[in-house]
C-alpha cells in the first residue's frame, strides 16, 4: 500500500534556497570569522612573530646594547662561539636537569595529589585552594620566601635537620645543591598547576570502566595503570608540552635566589644566560643567537611530542 499524493504535486522537486541568498548568508560568515579572527592574527604577528624575526636576524650581528655605535654583521660568529664554549655545553645540561626534574616532579606529585582529593574529603576545597595558590603568586616572591626556608643559617630546613643532629647542606655555596634549591622551588611552585589539570581530567574519566574494574576486584595499583592512566594520556600530553615550555623560561627564581650561581654558572639556565649576556655583559647579538637556539631546541621537543602523540592514536 503506498501513500497517497496530493494531485499537481507528483513531480513537484524540494525548494531550493535561492543563491543570492546564499552567497550572502556565506558572505556575512566570512565577514564574522575575519572580524573574530584579524585582532587576534595582528596581535600574534605584531608581539610574537616580528620579535621572533627580528631576534633570529639580530643574531646576526655584533651589537654592544649599550653603545651608541650601529649593529656589525658577523654571519654565524655568535653560534660558532657558542658552540665552542664549554661553558655554554655546561649550562645546556644544567637546563636540561632542571627541566626534566621540574616537567616530571610537578607532574607526578601534581598527579598524586589529584588521585588523594579526587573523593569527599572534609576541607578537601580548602586543601585545593592552598595547593594552587603558590602558582599564582609572583615567583620572585616566592623565592625570596625560599631563601628563608633554604638558608644553612637560620633557616627551616637548617632547623629541621638541627633537632636530629643532621648539618645542614650548603644551599649556597655548594653547585649541586644549589641547583637542587631552584628546582624544588620551582616544583612546589608549579605544583598547583598540574594538580588542577589532572583533577578536572579524573573528574571526567569514563565511571563505567571504573565500575567494571571494581566488579571484577582489580587490585588499586593495577586498576591504575590499567584503567586509569591510559585515559588521562591526552592530559598527560598537554601539561608535559605546557610545564617543558614554562620550564625553559624560568627566570625570576634563579635571579631572585641564586642569580646564577655559585661558581658564576652553577644555576645559570639558557634563559637566564640570554640575560646575562644580553642585559649585564652588554651582548645582545650574542643573548640573540642563545635565545634562537634555545627556541629551535624546543621547537624540535614539540614536534617530537606531537609526532609520538598522532601515532598513539
Amino acid at each position: 500500500m503506498t501513500a497517497p499524493t496530493i494531485p499537481g504535486l507528483e513531480n513537484s522537486q524540494p525548494l531550493r534556497e535561492p543563491p543570492q541568498r546564499k552567497a550572502k548568508k556565506s558572505l556575512k560568515r566570512l565577514f564574522l570569522a575575519a572580524i573574530l579572527v584579524i585582532p587576534n592574527i595582528i596581535l600574534l604577528i605584531v608581539f610574537t612573530y616580528r620579535p621572533l624575526i627580528d631576534n633570529i636576524r639580530l643574531s646576526f650581528y655584533n651589537w654592544n646594547i649599550s653603545s651608541t655605535r650601529a649593529a656589525k654583521f658577523i654571519g654565524f660568529d655568535n653560534y660558532i662561539e657558542w658552540a665552542t664554549d664549554p661553558t655554554s655545553w655546561a649550562i645546556v645540561w644544567q637546563t636540561i636537569i632542571f627541566t626534566f626534574v621540574a616537567v616530571a616532579g610537578s607532574m607526578v606529585l601534581g598527579l598524586g595529589l589529584a588521585l588523594l582529593l579526587d573523593r569527599n574529603l572534609k576541607g578537601r576545597n580548602l586543601v585545593r585552594s592552598l595547593v594552587f595558590a603558590p602558582y599564582v603568586i609572583s615567583g620572585a616572591a616566592i623565592g625570596v620566601a625560599f631563601q628563608f626556608v633554604f638558608d644553612p643559617g637560620y633557616g627551616l630546613i637548617q632547623d629541621l635537620l638541627g633537632r636530629i643532629g643532621i648539618e645542614s647542606p650548603q644551599f649556597y655555596t655548594d653547585p649541586h645543591w644549589a641547583l637542587f634549591m631552584i628546582t624544588a622551588t620551582y616544583v612546589w611552585k608549579n605544583l598547583g598547576y598540574t594538580f588542577v589539570i589532572y583533577l578536572a581530567a579524573l573528574q571526567g574519566l569514563r565511571k563505567d570502566l571504573d565500575e567494571a574494574a571494581e566488579i571484577d576486584r582489580t587490585p588499586r595499583a593495577r586498576k591504575f595503570f590499567r584503567v586509569t592512566l591510559p585515559q588521562l594520556r591526552p592530559t598527560t600530553f598537554f601539561l608535559s608540552i605546557t610545564v617543558l615550555l614554562n620550564s625553559f623560561q624560568v627566570f625570576d627564581i634563579i635571579n631572585v635566589m641564586t642569580g646564577g650561581g655559585p661558581l658564576e654558572t652553577s644555576t645559570t639556565t639558557m634563559v637566564y644566560q640570554v640575560y646575562q649576556e644580553t642585559f649585564v655583559n652588554s651582548r645582545a647579538g650574542y643573548g640573540a643567537a642563545v635565545a634562537t637556539i634555545m627556541f629551535l631546541a624546543v621547537l624540535v621537543i614539540t614536534v617530537v611530542q606531537v609526532r609520538m602523540q598522532d601515532k598513539e592514536q
